[in-house]
């Protein structure tokens, strides 16, 4: 059974760090494209970030030279190290199988997510 578990998130003041988590199981994360994914208050989805099978990564504009997304193969874990955090960052974060980068239906396999709450 494939199974995603976010974790990591909290409450950050502006300027703060996070480091979210996202065990997989039931696959490997290395021969997966992964996305992470996060819905702000009240609004949509919108992607993050994207790491392919052969680990080339793309960035959302909002996020880049901000968020680093990464995987450990050997724990089978997808990372997201978020710096400079601000306040529209709060949302919840979900990893997702497959490359999503705004376009189309979102991806279906998804975590529970984790909220992220940015503030003073």
């Amino acid at each position: 059974e494939v199974q995603l578990a976010e974790s990591g998130g909290g409450l950050v003041q502006p300027g703060g760090s996070l480091r979210l988590s996202c065990a997989a199981s039931g696959f490997r994360l290395s021969n997966s494209d992964m996305t992470w994914v996060r819905q702000p208050p009240r609004k949509g989805l919108e992607w993050v970030a994207i790491i392919s099978s052969a680990g080339s990564t793309y960035y959302a504009n909002s996020v880049k030279g901000r968020f680093t997304i990464s995987r450990d193969n050997a724990e089978n874990t997808l990372y997201l190290q978020m710096n400079s955090l601000k306040t529209e960052d709060t949302a919840v974060y979900y990893c997702a199988i497959g490359q999503w980068a705004g376009y189309g239906p979102p991806p279906a396999n998804r975590g529970q997510g984790t909220q992220v709450i940015v503030s003073s």
